[in-house]
């Protein structure tokens, strides 16, 4: 079993940043890819960016060049660095690990972390 753990979330102006992390811990060897969805209120969970342990990320169109993710394998650490943010990124905020323990598979999700985009 994996534990992710979200915190950084808040309430920002529209142009502000914001940085997110997720402590991973547990059995957090199997972990292959980390990510961060979102899911505003009345909509889907969407993806937001995911990377793999080697480094490889991909990101949603709607947060290209203004979002990085990041992840410190030695620490167990996952990262969203959020710039220019916008009122529509308005969301609850997950973090999301998957992987394999042998040749089974496995996601977890942490309890999420709010972000407000607002004046």
């Amino acid at each position: 079993q994996v534990q992710l753990v979200e915190s950084g979330g808040g309430l920002v102006q529209p142009g502000g940043s914001l940085r997110l992390s997720c402590a991973a811990s547990g059995s957090i060897f199997g972990i292959d890819t980390m990510g961060w969805y979102r899911q505003a209120p009345g909509k889907e969970r969407e993806l937001v960016a995911t990377i793999t342990r080697g480094g490889s990320s991909n990101y949603a169109d709607s947060v290209k060049g203004r979002f990085t993710i990041s992840r410190d394998n030695a620490k167990n650490t996952l990262y969203l660095q959020m710039k220019s943010l916008k009122p529509e990124d308005t969301a609850v905020y997950y973090c999301n690990a998957e992987g394999f323990y042998g040749i089974k598979s496995f996601s977890s999700w942490g309890q999420g972390t709010q972000v407000t985009v607002s004046s």
